[in-house]
């Protein structure tokens, strides 16, 4: 046996030793937690995902995510619309019960919803359907070739505009019956047009007739034009970096440009008087987000910036008038909404720091808006507020098992990070916290790098602090929600001084004498997954177990997979992997196989696109290679994130299982 191999076996027989003297804790611990958040109740939650007020304020339309019952066949949550009366709270599913239903848009009178659905049958492609409000069956309003993306009403109610792909040739489908369904990369690309549709007949006509993919689009409130946003082509890439503004009469016409842009674009809202187009965008082309608010004139001008050095980052924005918008935005680890004059740029904020949103819906007329938060104890819900008052109604409790659990305390903590930078976090306590004791901690970073962790609902730091763990959930240098140069701070140095950001907040929780710095671990997912297998090998000295989740473990061969080259490189690193492929390297988790000897799990989805399931492969066989403790699961069906509800039970449980046999 040599030296290497001995002292490997005594460091795991020591943390298993360590593990057993602490069993009698441990119980304890897990005793005291039993009402805490689980992986089977965390599985089964419901959530609000999309919302839309009518046009007298006074209902709400909203999807809400409904995961499938034990029984019911393998398969992502379904999604059901629910309509909720704003005076009395009274709420109810509009639509049918296990069908997947999205998209809610009122009609402009108000008489109608539509929104998009499946159903079974001779053509079985996402379709438009309205459903009267006063009763009434659902009719398809659309039976289009191929499925409808997405789709709303003209502000005066003759017509519905959609976004589709175009359908395959007659020769393309005579080949795939034949088996000859072989498939040559870029070639027979799928464009998603824009469609308008007369609201009485149903009859629909293309827009434009020139190869561009559209993204998303707004109508003009005269309901005579549209604003897109579109691409050469539907790669990926060209979506998330290379799309720009156009205008396009309903009629039919060639697409106008609008404005010069640079990198990615957000959501569009147009002026009730039509003269202004306000457009969330990037400062540059490696800019991270589309995280700045545009004004430009219409048809045809120069967009203004009205968030110049803005410390945060802007996510949904909405006229309140000719001269004022409504935009929400990411403040570090919270959420605000904020009104903005359009001719000055002046700031004024309207809520204060509570729930965290992840979506509002105006009613102009009313000064009523509802909107979509989460909180420390429950997922999204529909919430409702004025513009007169920041005080928020909290309208729907669709998870009411969530009112008995027991939660752990969660706050937002700072620390100093390389070059005296200040970093942001939210740290949860164990649920049975005992003031004066040292506990074992779990690093949970984000993905991105540009997301952001929120003080809002965590459910999975919740679950491992039911456990009795500490959980850090680090807002380091290049994460979202801190403006335009925080954004870009990890430029050049992906895994450097942003892991060292981390470092720097295990460290501060160390010297308060919260946790104990011999029983750390890191759990992570995508970008997160990412750090977490830097932690089992750059800095395997300092964690005891690492999860690694949709992680990259080769910056090289990541290049030559992902459905992101362009994003991933133009943004984020600021440099073609070409220009300097011995960073690329040296930033790899793979180049420090040779120090690995933390204990990684890890987990991904086999039909990933975004991160190939070879980056999982390429980590397990090197760490199974150099003898440590490793396990890869690849759940069948999932992409880059684990939707079925059995998938993420199980995902949960294996993670804590996980931390419990290494860390605790």
């Amino acid at each position: 046996m040599n030296r290497r191999t001995h002292l490997r076996l005594n460091v795991i027989g020591v943390r298993r030793a360590a593990v057993w003297a602490a069993v009698g804790l441990c119980m304890c611990i897990l005793a005291t937690a039993q009402s805490g958040l689980t992986p089977e109740i965390a599985a089964g939650l419901r959530s609000v995902t999309d919302i839309a007020i009518d046009p007298a304020g006074r209902k709400t339309a909203y999807v809400l995510s409904v995961p499938r019952d034990a029984e019911d066949e393998h398969g992502s949550a379904y999604s059901e619309i629910w309509m909720v009366d704003i005076a009395s709270g009274d709420k109810r599913r509009f639509t049918r019960a296990r069908e997947n239903a999205s998209s809610p848009r009122w009609s402009p009178d108000g008489s109608k919803l539509a929104y998009l659905t499946k159903r079974s049958g001779d053509d079985d492609e996402t379709q438009i359907f309205t459903l009267p409000i006063d009763g009434g069956e659902s009719e398809p309003f659309t039976k289009h070739q191929t499925s409808i993306s997405d789709f709303d009403w003209s502000p005066d109610g003759r017509w519905i505009a959609f976004t589709a792909a175009d359908p395959k040739s007659d020769d393309e489908k005579s080949d795939q019956e034949a088996g000859r369904d072989w498939t040559v990369v870029d070639k027979n690309l799928k464009l998603t047009r824009l469609w308008v549709a007369d609201a009485e007949t149903g009859t629909s006509q293309a827009v434009y007739d020139v190869d561009l993919s559209v993204g998303s689009f707004v109508w003009t409130p005269d309901s005579n034009a549209l604003i897109m946003q579109a691409a050469d082509t539907p790669r990926t890439d060209d979506g998330m970096l290379y799309r720009s503004i156009y205008g396009v009469p309903r009629e039919g016409g060639e697409p106008a440009l609008i404005c010069e842009t640079r990198g990615k674009l957000g959501g569009m809202s147009v002026s009730p008087d039509g003269l202004l187009l306000a457009f969330l965008g990037a400062t540059s082309l490696n800019d991270p987000l589309p995280q700045s608010l545009f004004v430009v004139n219409l048809p045809k001008g120069t967009p203004r910036n009205l968030t110049a050095g803005f410390a945060g980052s802007a996510q949904h924005v909405e006229w309140i008038d000719d001269t004022t918008v409504l935009l929400l935005a990411a403040n570090g680890a919270r959420t605000g909404l904020m009104r903005i004059n359009a001719r000055t740029g002046k700031l004024g904020k309207l809520v204060d720091p509570g729930p965290i949103f992840n979506g509002f819906d105006l009613h102009a007329g009313s000064g009523r808006f509802a909107a979509i938060a989460s909180a420390a104890d429950h997922p999204s819900e529909v919430y409702l507020a004025t513009l007169e008052s920041n005080e928020l109604r909290r309208l729907t409790n669709h998870n009411p098992l969530l009112d008995s659990l027991r939660f752990a305390k969660q706050e937002i903590v700072e620390w100093k990070g390389p070059d005296d930078l200040r970093i942001e976090g939210i740290l949860t306590y164990p649920i049975a916290h005992e003031a004066g004791d040292t506990y074992p901690l779990i690093v949970h970073p984000h993905g991105g790098p540009e997301g952001v962790s929120q003080d809002g609902w965590n459910s999975f730091p919740q679950m491992i602090a039911a456990r009795g763990y500490f959980v850090l959930q680090p807002n380091y240098r290049g994460s979202g929600g801190r403006g335009v140069a925080f954004s870009k701070g990890d430029h050049n140095d992906l895994g450097g001084k942003e892991f060292a950001d981390i470092i720097a907040g295990i460290e501060s929780l160390v010297e308060k004498g919260l946790v104990d710095s011999e029983r750390v671990g890191m759990a992570g997912w995508s970008y997160g997954g990412y750090m977490s297998a830097m932690a089992a090998t750059h800095h395997s000295d300092r964690f005891s177990a690492a999860v690694m989740g949709a992680g990259i473990s080769n910056w090289v061969s990541f290049m030559g997979t992902t459905d992101i080259t362009h994003e991933m490189s133009i943004v984020h690193w600021n440099q073609w992997w070409q220009d300097d492929p011995g960073m690329y390297w040296q930033r790899s988790p793979l180049s420090s196989i040779d120090d690995a000897r933390t204990p990684t799990l890890i987990l991904h989805g086999k039909d990933d696109a975004r991160v190939s399931p070879g980056q999982a492969m390429e980590m397990y066989l090197a760490l199974r290679r150099k003898g440590v403790p490793t396990e890869l699961v690849l759940y069948p069906r999932a992409t880059h994130g684990i939707s079925e509800r059995a998938h993420r039970t199980d995902l949960y449980r294996r993670q804590l299982d996980w931390f419990d046999r290494y860390v605790k």
